[in-house]
């Protein structure tokens, strides 16, 4: 009998868990899913059989060693940084490992060791990383086998509200980790644009932006992830002249962001220390300069000189203009901004998310250049089944339950852009509703 162990029972596992679960009986598997939260773990299995729920803390090493030797192959869906010990633990344990996440630097240097002992380890099968992947390479492996070449290719994708639930003037809230949300973009950005290198300091991210356009659901507002140029590499396309991956948010989002940019509200590099009881406002004037007559309202006009009532609407909604006390006093601008956010911006029981991704391609052909636009769009049933938690966890389901079939038969380290693995699992998300369609741009 074949094992599985889960380890995380997090926001985004719903779907994974119930995936796997409900195929342990039929497939003779046994499922284990450890999380912090026992309770939690067994909330999710729902007694089915073949289920076995375990509290675990990921940090003890031994704890996590022991519930591994226990299974075949492993996930994780545990905060990125424990992705690496874990893939370690399969390493040295001779487990199969898969994950939602970016390949790490370190899993790259195991390549030759994950080979030699013949494991699977695949990592960005989720959304994004994931099913981007998955469907963009679909289409380049086309265009190549029929001769095609590749000149172009823009891909965007983000986590927001469907249009049902934008009740606020942000027309966003909380679908996935709040502090990756309000930490996004900064660094640098880089991408390549008609062969021309570009690079997006994070102080111009939020102004340096795209219009997408979906059907029916109207303009968003897409700006550049930090690395689109490594991805050249990953999909065959070392020479294209155009490569861009972005993060999509309602049109308006990013320039009302920006004004937290700007003022250093995102920062998280030195801790404040606000005096108890302070307030929105106070927060907000901190960032502000002195001034012996003019209000917060009138400093923040002078200091962000294009300030629209859009955008003032947008933090007037938040409370920064009010004398509400603060949830927190103490800590990085970015975790007391986070802190105001997650009351203002939580997913309420009825809310339904929204999935957005859109891939822009120039394909050059012997009679011109076609273009094609492949969008996907999900909606999610409520605030516990999102169609964040549908994107990211059926793919890695998908996954690990087609190689426990034995109909993936690669072994060593891998992200999905083999057709191997992105045909079947992109035929299994059609039986859910996940589906691209293409039309001509």
């Amino acid at each position: 009998m074949k094992t599985i162990l889960i380890l995380g029972a997090g926001k985004s596992s719903t779907y994974l868990i119930d995936f796997l679960a409900d195929s342990c009986e039929s497939k003779g598997r046994t499922l284990i899913l450890a999380d912090l939260d026992q309770n939690l773990a067994e909330s999710k299995l729902k007694g089915r059989v073949g289920t076995q729920a375990f509290a675990l803390d990921s940090g003890d090493a031994e704890a996590r060693k022991d519930l591994i030797k226990k299974a075949d192959a492993v996930i994780s869906m545990l905060p990125a940084f424990m992705h690496p010990k874990v893939a370690k633990d399969c390493l040295d344990l001779g487990k199969h490992f898969f994950s939602a996440s970016y390949e790490s630097a370190e899993m790259r240097e195991w390549k030759g060791q994950i080979e030699e002992k013949n494991l699977f380890f695949l990592n960005e099968c989720g959304l994004d990383p994931g099913i981007d992947h998955m469907s963009a390479m679909k289409i380049i492996h086309e265009a190549q086998k029929n001769g095609k070449e590749i000149t172009s290719f823009k891909s965007f994708c983000g986590g927001l509200l469907a249009p049902e639930s934008e009740d606020n003037p942000w027309k966003y809230k909380f679908t996935w980790n709040p502090r990756n949300v309000v930490l996004a973009g900064q660094g640098t950005s880089r991408y390549i644009e008609k062969g021309e290198l570009k690079y997006v300091p994070y102080h111009r991210l939020f102004r340096q932006t795209q219009i997408v356009h979906f059907p029916g659901l109207g303009d968003f507002d897409g700006y550049p992830n930090r690395d689109s140029l490594s991805y050249r590499k990953v999909y065959g396309l070392e020479n294209i002249p155009t490569m861009l991956r972005g993060t999509l948010r309602r049109a308006g989002y990013c320039k009302a962001w920006d004004i937290f940019v700007q003022l250093g509200m995102t920062d998280d590099s030195f801790q404040m220390e606000l005096p108890e009881g302070s307030t929105f406002r106070q927060y907000l004037n901190a960032f502000l300069p002195w001034h012996e007559t003019q209000t917060v309202e009138e400093k923040l006009a002078e200091l962000i000189p294009d300030l629209d009532f859009a955008s003032f609407e947008k933090l007037q909604w938040l409370g920064f203009f009010e004398n509400r006390k603060l949830p927190k006093t103490k800590g990085s601008p970015a975790e007391l901004l986070q802190a105001i956010l997650e009351n203002d911006w939580k997913l309420m029981p009825e809310d339904k998310d929204m999935i957005v991704m859109q891939h822009l391609f120039e394909i050059k052909t012997s009679t011109g250049i076609e273009k094609i636009i492949s969008s996907l769009v999900s909606i999610g049933e409520d605030s516990t089944y999102t169609a964040m938690a549908k994107t990211v966890g059926l793919p890695l389901a998908l996954a690990v339950d087609l190689f426990m079939d034995d109909k993936i038969n690669l072994k060593g380290l891998h992200i999905p852009v083999l057709s191997e693995i992105y045909e079947p699992i992109l035929e299994g998300l059609e039986k859910f509703g996940i589906r691209f369609s293409e039309k001509p741009a």
